[in-house]
């Protein structure tokens, strides 16, 4: 009996790294402002915002607004993406990532709109766009389609 007690352990425990890899390949289970509880993407985003000047402190450490991750494919590899809001100002303050599925590459797009500008104004038309980790153009492409995917962008 006490031979079938390691293997049913066994089994159980690859049953269960198998439905976490499953899980990698999918959508992420979280969301961008939780993603730095993972020491990989953590050290990947400290390097990418480091050097960086006049970022807020809510891009600095992922702690606005987070919609959930999922993974997109590109024509350079995969990227797990994600947006991230301010949370006191979502409408004006806006930042898409990409990590690497490897999680060694961090890109991110940094938007503003312009406060008190008239409803009736598409803040695609008035907002400034900042680029983060020097990404090449299938990466500002990737993030691009980001932030037209967004509901509250036109």
């Amino acid at each position: 009996m006490r031979v079938k007690r390691p293997q049913a352990l066994l089994a159980a425990l690859l049953l269960s790294a198998s439905a976490v890899a499953h899980a990698a390949d999918t959508d992420a289970e979280f969301r961008l402002n939780e993603v730095l509880t993972d020491e990989e993407y953590r050290e990947t985003w400290q390097e990418l915002v480091e050097d960086e000047l006049r970022l807020p402190e809510w891009v600095m450490n992922l702690t606005g607004k987070g919609s959930p991750m999922k993974a997109v494919e590109s024509k350079d590899g995969k990227y797990l993406v994600g947006r991230l809001c301010d949370e006191q100002d979502c409408f004006h303050q806006r930042l898409y990532v990409a990590f690497s599925w490897d999680k060694d590459k961090v890109y991110a797009l940094y938007v503003q709109v312009p406060q008190g500008m008239p409803a009736d104004k598409a803040p695609s038309r008035h907002a400034s766009f900042r680029w983060l980790g020097e990404p090449d153009e299938e990466q500002k492409r990737l993030l691009d389609e980001q932030l037209r995917a967004d509901p509250d962008w036109h």
